[in-house]
């Protein structure tokens, strides 16, 4: 009896680890749990599973993204990632966040009731007013160095001075809402770059970024185009980091200023901190689509018209999550500390908080200067041709480049071969033809030597062509050179021309 062996998994340790500590798990049946003190992953779809295996000691891990539903994740996992101060992001393809956890920090009474007064001593107008300026001004940036509209950027400008006398949030929501109109009217006819190969393989609305407002909801959510699909999902990873730079900081993510109105299962303070960084999403997601193209495989269409992303791409955007960490990081802790001084009496001396995220006041405690040093995200460079990934240095795929060389081999013959049948072209061989024609009815056989005959240019002269080179010949005859190649292989021309062709091989 034939014995069966069971295929054996391979287990790896940091290879699905990004560099900056983020693992995307997508699929199907996704597993995390426990095994000998072990982080046991397993994700995939049908037979093409991975399975990671991480201890506790340098796996590296900051971020576990899990894409979908199907699955689950075991407690003592939590606790594991608890204990590596890691944390657990459950985000849905549509920029949708389902859950968020992360280590647990000591909140402070004080800092929490500042808060929830901030909507109504005039604290939370101060600081919507910073966090919708400093969005505002990034926009305007945007207008003027990415998408070269001067004149957008100045309604923009006229809208940002408008700020410092807002005596409400409805105000404040107001202007922030009419720029976000006047600012996203310009990236409607945005154009987007496709490789050939999937040129008609996209949806014709595909082409440009289209309006932010998605006709399915009225709102940016279930966006109809990849442009704000993929702005859709790096806002829901840079929501999520935001919520946990505020629980890192004692404060509740879901409490708000009153910029962001309180909603069942919102993050309204997140909401509210993260504005300021929404114009880096963009400026990054601007530099890409007019340098790279997207590609068809990583985006599909659901019967409603939904754009959705593709695993694949989902795993690469979620390394994106440190960045944004970075940039939201000095917003939170100003908020932090803007609460933190309006809930103490000013004689008291603690007014500073200190800066977890950043360690801002440790960097300064040393005598040093404390800038911010972030570097967005590069973008996959991608063969305009077929799309498949190549390294920086080139501009296409191998067999593009064969493609594209071939091409234009074909094209410079075809436009030789529309030279060549121009009307100047046959003018100029209507015009030697003429000639010809005229010199053969001219000549005479009296004027030819009389020891110059038939059978002496073959015997004498005929073979020695073949040695004289076909410009000599063109030359010494006055014909073309396809003509005189004629010639060399044992064409017998014209007996007018014998003559000429005697004294070329020293027969006279």
């Amino acid at each position: 009896m034939a014995s069966y062996n069971l295929p054996q998994h391979i287990l790896s340790h940091k290879s699905s680890v990004s560099k900056s500590g983020v693992m995307t798990l997508a699929g199907f049946g996704i597993r995390v749990r426990m095994q000998s003190g072990h982080l046991l992953v397993d994700d995939g779809v049908g037979t093409d599973r991975h399975y990671t295996r991480l201890p506790r000691v340098g796996h590296g891990l900051k971020r576990l993204v899990c894409i979908g539903d199907d699955g689950y994740i075991s407690f003592t996992a939590l606790k594991w990632l608890a204990a590596q101060n890691a944390c657990f992001l459950l985000l849905e393809r549509n920029g949708k966040i389902e859950c968020v956890t992360g280590p647990v920090r000591p909140s402070e009474a004080k800092l929490r009731r500042s808060q929830a007064l901030a909507a109504g001593n005039g604290v939370g107008l101060e600081i919507a007013r910073t966090l919708i300026d400093a969005k505002l001004r990034g926009e305007e940036q945007v207008l003027r160095e990415q998408l070269n509209s001067p004149t957008a950027a100045d309604l923009i400008s006229g809208f940002r001075h408008k700020l410092a006398s807002a005596d409400s949030f409805d105000v404040v929501r107001n202007v922030e809402a009419n720029a976000a109109a006047a600012y996203f009217r310009k990236w409607h006819f945005l154009s987007v770059m496709w490789p050939k190969a999937d040129g008609k393989k996209i949806p014709d609305h595909w082409r440009f970024a289209g309006s932010r407002q998605s006709p399915l909801t009225g709102g940016p959510r279930l966006a109809v185009t990849p442009v704000h699909a993929v702005l859709n999902y790096c806002f829901a990873l840079l929501q999520a980091e935001t919520r946990l730079c505020l629980s890192a900081l004692g404060l509740d993510p879901g409490l708000g200023i009153g910029l962001h109105t309180d909603t069942a299962n919102r993050d309204s303070l997140a909401l509210d901190v993260l504005e300021p960084i929404r114009p880096k999403v963009e400026i990054w997601l601007l530099n890409w689509i007019s340098s790279e193209p997207l590609r068809r495989s990583d985006f599909f269409e659901t019967a409603t018209g939904n754009c959705r992303l593709k695993s694949s791409l989902c795993k690469k955007l979620s390394h994106t999550t440190s960045v944004w960490r970075a940039l939201v990081a000095p917003w939170a802790e100003y908020v932090a500390q803007v609460l933190w001084t309006a809930s103490k009496p000013k004689r008291e001396n603690n007014l500073i908080r200190p800066t977890r995220l950043t360690q801002q006041r440790r960097t300064e405690a040393k005598g040093a200067v404390w800038t911010p040093r972030v570097r967005l995200p590069k973008s996959e460079h991608l063969c305009p041709g077929c799309g498949k990934t190549i390294q920086d240095q080139s501009r296409e795929c191998a067999r593009c480049a064969v493609a594209t060389a071939t091409k234009k081999m074909l094209d410079a013959a075809r436009i030789g071969r529309l030279i060549a049948n121009g009307p100047e072209a046959q003018a100029k061989r209507a015009i030697k033809a003429r000639k010809n024609v005229l010199a053969q009815h001219s000549w005479k056989a009296s004027d030819q030597p009389a020891w110059l005959s038939q059978e002496l240019f073959e015997q004498k002269i005929q073979h020695r062509l073949a040695n004289v080179s076909t410009s000599d010949i063109r030359s010494s005859i006055g014909v073309s050179r396809g003509y005189a190649s004629k010639i060399r292989q044992g064409h017998r021309p014209h007996p007018r021309q014998w003559l000429a062709l005697a004294k070329l091989v020293g027969v006279v």
